[in-house]
């Protein structure tokens, strides 16, 4: 699928950038999210990167005293992107799963939430188990582990893929999706809209490691482990200093 195609992009990519990578100094940190993953990371009416990765990230550009820059990139192309050396970092509520860290790097996690199932209210879907779920269409967003999640445990479902989770919303939404597989965050504030007033969470799934990860993390270039460990140590100066949960506090 399409997942598999943007990693093997990503390891053609890497096999270039570890040519002979030399030590950096960092003052300034172009930061790469995807924009269209509320409240995580979005675009608001005044054109303005905004969300729950966004502060996060600036908080520890602080932290580390570095000049902070963030940039959009669709979701698809995110670690392309950054093995090309469009930005320095992804913070884009992207886990650290096995798949990516045969080309990426990260940093310790800085939140992990379970994915859910969502589907309309008048749905005759029981469960979310592969049984509750055969021969039901499901959506999820292109090159995320809830994609990979459907492919590899609900094989009795068909999966559809979309570039952004609005396009999934919508299909949902008009009738086109039986399903929906994403974070419980953000499918439940979605929920809470006038759009996503037509449908239910029919229940969380139990992360499995090997698909999900341990958690959201900061992702780098595999030669960046100064940067890596840069940003680990600021993720818990945040965290013991209460700006994580100010940050935390304001969106949930």
């Amino acid at each position: 699928m399409k997942f598999a195609r943007t990693i093997a992009t990503a390891a053609a990519l890497l096999a270039l950038s570890l040519g002979g990578a030399a030590a950096k100094e960092w003052k300034k940190v172009v930061i790469g999210t995807e924009g269209a993953y509320p409240p995580f990371n979005y675009v608001d009416t005044d054109g303005k990167m905004k969300g729950f990765d966004v502060d996060i990230a600036l908080a520890l550009c602080e932290e580390m005293k570095v000049e902070c820059e963030i940039v959009a990139q669709d979701w698809d192309g995110m670690i392309p992107a950054l093995l090309a050396g469009k930005f320095d970092a992804i913070i884009a509520s992207m886990s650290a799963t096995d798949e990516r860290k045969k080309v990426i790097d990260f940093s310790e996690k800085y939140y992990n939430t379970p994915p859910a199932i969502v589907a309309p209210k008048d749905t005759d879907i029981k469960g979310i188990s592969p049984e509750d779920l055969a021969g039901k269409t499901i959506g999820a967003q292109v090159s995320t582990m809830h994609a990979d999640y459907v492919e590899k445990k609900l094989t009795e479902s068909e999966l559809k893929t979309y570039p952004t989770a609005d396009e999934y919303k919508l299909d949902l939404a008009n009738g086109r999706l039986d399903a929906v597989n994403d974070d419980i965050v953000v499918l439940s504030e979605w929920l809470k809209t006038e759009a996503g007033a037509c449908c239910k969470v029919v229940g969380t799934v139990t992360p499995i490691l090997e698909i999900h990860g341990p958690g959201a993390a900061i992702g780098v270039r595999k030669e960046d482990t100064d940067l890596r460990d840069m940003f680990s140590a600021a993720i818990k100066a945040i965290r013991a200093n209460g700006k994580y949960k100010e940050i935390n506090d304001k969106y949930f």
